[in-house]
């Protein structure tokens, strides 16, 4: 077994017998979903849907729509999970389309880069139900599928899989640009992953830890996509800023997959064909964003597949794909998860290497350089039982234990003193009961 993760520096975190139980945790988990549970009507529609956070993140998210999915159903909220699908895909185009974010009751967009996400079309219909012109990590399969394991409701997988085929057959269609299986995102705030830091060299910006600058790089690049009425086309041809990020494109991947099960489940002859695409996407990640010198997985950029060398936190998410051989898989894990490296913390997993010129550790409007989010460490928890790296695993699980414990339910922590930061209430830090309900099971199958 490889050597565990870190958790030095103890003296600023409780230790394992102080966290809290993981009953405590859940009651807790679930007091901060209902807190920022919303539903009614609104234009002819029916909405159903949490807030990750009471103030912060008012809206419907795409992504985070699907991580409290997979919350609700770990604490056994399966019929309230189907009520977050249905809302997700209720303003959904006829040719497939649905928006990273989905205004229901409150209409207006909270920033000014949130109104430049929209079409412009859109704008001029502010007074009713709309959706922005951008998409999120495609976790939506997973996510039914999730519901169908916890319920074995089949008429729900009948209802939901046509929605699910125009979404998917949507995604390959418009951002397949190249042909490749490898989908492409035209702003950072496609990656659900804000200010990332691999895309500075995209952005020309070279100031290090993000400032103002950066704020206005990107607020360029919305102006952009903006102005061409989010032609995507257009856009494409532009070049201005066409990334393949790691992360998305490994959910990509896993989601294909899903919809392969969600057809087996539902006797759907489709289910070859979403086979296919995955290992497409999945040898397409290998072959093209694998840096073997550096054992990373990098972002790509442009219509030449240009590797963004900057060592953010989804380098090794690739690694839960079937396809790559374990030998990458075990060279990626010890160079930058289980030995001393920018990835080595107290509070794992750092969203950026300790060592990037970027990195924060601390409370900033440029989210994601530096602290810790738990959905990193869910992501990765259930590839390394997966795999057998068992204590490891459980380490990450400790960890954000921990976290929750010192801080609370937030947005991203400090990955040296677990101080927490960014959003209060913040629901993505549920994914901790997915989390023990997958410890639990492993710990049924060893006998323990």
């Amino acid at each position: 077994m490889q050597d565990g993760i870190s958790t030095s520096n103890k003296k600023v975190q409780p230790d394992e017998k102080q966290v809290l139980s993981d009953e405590e945790i859940k009651t807790q988990a679930r007091e901060v979903l209902y807190k920022n549970m919303v539903s009614g009507q609104k234009g002819g529609f029916d909405y159903h849907f949490t807030k990750p956070s009471p103030d912060t993140y008012p809206f419907q998210y795409f992504w985070d729509t699907c991580f409290h999915i997979f919350t609700l159903t770990a604490l056994g909220e399966v019929d309230m999970a189907k009520k977050h699908v249905r809302s997700l895909f209720g303003m959904q185009r006829p040719d497939g389309f649905v928006g990273h974010m989905n205004y229901w009751k409150r209409l207006w967009p909270a920033r000014v880069t949130d109104l430049l996400q929209l079409r412009p079309r859109d704008v001029l219909q502010l007074y009713r139900p709309h959706m922005s012109a951008l998409v999120q990590p495609p976790i939506a399969a997973q996510a039914v599928l999730r519901i169908y394991q916890h319920g074995q409701d089949l008429s729900f997988v009948r209802e939901l899989l046509p929605k699910l085929k125009r979404y998917y057959r949507w995604l390959a269609e418009n951002r397949d640009f190249e042909g490749e299986g490898l989908l492409s995102i035209i702003t950072p705030f496609e990656s659900g992953m804000d200010w990332k830091a691999s895309y500075d060299p995209l952005l020309r910006y070279e100031g290090g830890k993000a400032g103002p600058l950066l704020f206005w790089k990107v607020l360029q690049v919305d102006a952009h996509n903006f102005l061409k009425g989010y032609n995507l086309q257009a856009i494409y041809k532009s070049n201005r800023f066409i990334v393949k990020d790691a992360a998305f494109n490994t959910i990509y991947a896993q989601n294909l997959e899903a919809m392969a099960a969600l057809c087996r489940v539902a006797g759907d002859e489709e289910e070859q064909r979403y086979l296919d695409q995955a290992k497409q996407t999945a040898e397409s990640v290998f072959r093209y964003m694998y840096d073997e010198e550096d054992a990373a997985f990098y972002d790509l950029y442009g219509h030449q597949f240009r590797k963004l060398r900057v060592r953010t936190g989804t380098i090794f998410f690739p690694v839960a794909l079937k396809s790559v051989p374990d030998e990458v898989c075990r060279r990626v894990l010890e160079r930058h998860l289980l030995h001393p490296d920018g990835f080595h913390v107290p509070n794992p997993v750092p969203s950026l290497a300790t060592d990037e010129p970027a990195f924060n550790p601390d409370g900033s409007l440029y989210i994601w350089r530096g602290p810790t989010w738990v959905v990193f460490n869910w992501f990765m928890q259930g590839y390394l039982l997966e795999k057998g790296y068992e204590e490891e695993a459980n380490e990450l699980l400790l960890s954000v234990k921990r976290l929750i414990t010192q801080s609370g339910f937030r947005e991203y922590y400090n990955p040296f003193t677990g101080e927490g930061n960014g959003a209060k209430d913040f629901t993505w830090s549920g994914l901790v009961v997915d989390m023990l309900n997958r410890q639990q099971e492993e710990d049924k199958k060893a006998g323990r």
